[in-house]
């Protein structure tokens, strides 16, 4: 009789916001055992989540790099923008949902949060009906970005709201407006949208740019002081509620 091969487990795994020292003990202790990682990069780039883990890797490790299809010269509203991850969502995972169902564990490194605006949740939904699928959270970039201001970013009753500068400027600037505390993410080339927001909201005075939080890199600057944003940025305004 065949015995029934049991299936591995496909690990979503948080890194945190960019330091070893920030993952939690279990995120570092599924690292460190890893017969097969996989991480998401821009082809041609060794990928901010490959380096995070430098030096934590066995030496006898099956390294699965997810490259990121070319779509810069594709409008975002554009069908085939969302064909073309579509297609890479389903090869990549395709190959991990294999390795699984040989018996294989699978490590994915997830920078940030595996569950928070992260590349990783375009695998679970295709993987988690097939095979067993485990996620490790991680802290999330903005509270590393927050923590690096020196202030809180909600007092008492404040509301927060954690918005992508990728929405219609009139939408981030009605957001913006409606809030005690924000956060800002994915700004990029979306940053001369976001400041026009800001401002239209009558808050530029009380906006940071926080840039590389938690990195070696890490600086905090005055959102209206900006002209570029890297891609690892996020703006927020602190809340100002209710303390004893």
């Amino acid at each position: 009789m065949t015995p029934i091969l049991k299936s591995g487990t496909v690990y979503g795994v948080g890194l945190g916001p960019g330091a070893q020292d920030l993952m939690s003990v279990r995120a570092d202790r599924l690292i460190r055992g890893a017969r097969h990682v996989a991480y998401f990069r821009k082809a041609g780039k060794p990928g901010q989540a490959r380096r995070i883990v430098e030096g934590m890797l066995r030496d006898d490790l099956t390294e699965f790099p997810m490259d990121y299809p070319v779509t810069t010269e594709i409008p975002l509203a554009d069908p085939r923008y969302a064909a073309s991850l579509a297609g890479f969502y389903e090869n990549v995972a395709a190959h991990l949902r294999a390795l699984a169902e040989s018996g294989e564990d699978v490590v994915v490194l997830a920078e940030g949060d595996p569950f928070f605006y992260g590349s990783f949740m375009h695998l679970f939904t295709r993987l988690e009906p097939h095979v067993p699928v485990r996620v490790v959270p991680g802290i999330t970039g903005m509270a590393a970005a927050w923590t690096a201001t020196g202030a809180p970013i909600t007092w008492g009753d404040d509301v927060l709201t954690v918005a992508p500068a990728t929405l219609p400027e009139a939408e981030l600037s009605a957001r913006i407006a409606d809030t005690d505390a924000l956060v800002v993410m994915k700004i990029g080339q979306n940053l001369p949208k976001l400041k026009r927001a800001i401002e239209a909201a009558g808050r530029m005075g009380e906006a940071w740019l926080v840039e590389y939080a938690a990195m070696a890199e890490e600086r905090v600057i005055k959102l209206a002081e900006v002209d570029t944003a890297p891609y690892f940025s996020i703006a927020m305004i602190h809340g100002q509620g209710r303390r004893p």
